[in-house]
């Protein structure tokens, strides 16, 4: 099989394994990295589609039920960065099937505070608190992280914006309202080893 230089290969680095990288090499994956990072809340939001229509047994689909917990959120006078992580908390579910949460906290990690976080990586043994004990799990499974500080942030979230935001008939603000505090939450990490290769 014959290799193929495409066409930007100057733009490249030249290695072949890691341990040969100069740092022109890396140089020219910085100057890549920023452009593809600073796209991510448009990767974000192509993804946030992906749960449009999937009802998964639901009242109603993963979206409206993201779009829904985010406007509760946003007309109880929650942060900016409180509802960008409400709209994502269940972003997780086309390939976390078997740990959503970790992969929402994963996603807003580097730019919220660790108290969202938090509340984002716990949300769901927290709202098991409504569910668990009908699949034959503990209900109370979330009893282990009391008095932590974020214990009643995130029950909170469940229980005023997760939990109740399964009604179809209730009014939902779209997408597009939401897109302008996903792009300011995430205009830049505030906490990441990669932090500094952001900046100019």
């Amino acid at each position: 099989m014959n290799a193929i230089t495409p066409p930007d290969a100057e733009a490249r680095a030249g290695f072949r394994r890691m341990q040969e990288g100069t740092a022109e090499d890396w140089a020219k994956i910085a100057g890549s990295f920023r452009g593809y990072a600073r796209a991510l809340p448009d990767r974000i939001l192509d993804h946030l589609k992906l749960l449009d229509g999937d009802f998964g047994g639901f009242p109603i689909d993963r979206l409206h039920h993201s779009l829904l917990t985010a406007t509760l959120a946003h007309q109880a006078g929650e942060s900016e960065e409180y509802v960008v992580c409400a709209l994502l908390h269940d972003i997780g579910d086309t390939l976390g099937s078997y740990n959503h949460p970790d992969i929402a906290a994963a996603i807003v990690k580097p730019f919220v505070e660790p108290e969202h976080h938090w509340m984002v990586e716990k949300h769901g043994l927290f709202q098991g608190y409504y569910f668990f004990h009908h699949i034959g799990l503990d209900r109370e499974i979330r009893e282990q992280f009391r008095g932590h500080p974020n214990f009643d942030r995130t029950a909170a979230f469940c229980e005023k914006y997760d939990a109740p935001a399964f009604d179809a008939d209730a009014a939902c603000m779209p997408l597009e309202a939401f897109e302008p505090m996903l792009r300011r939450v995430f205009a830049a990490p505030k906490q990441s080893v990669y932090k500094k290769a952001m900046e100019d």
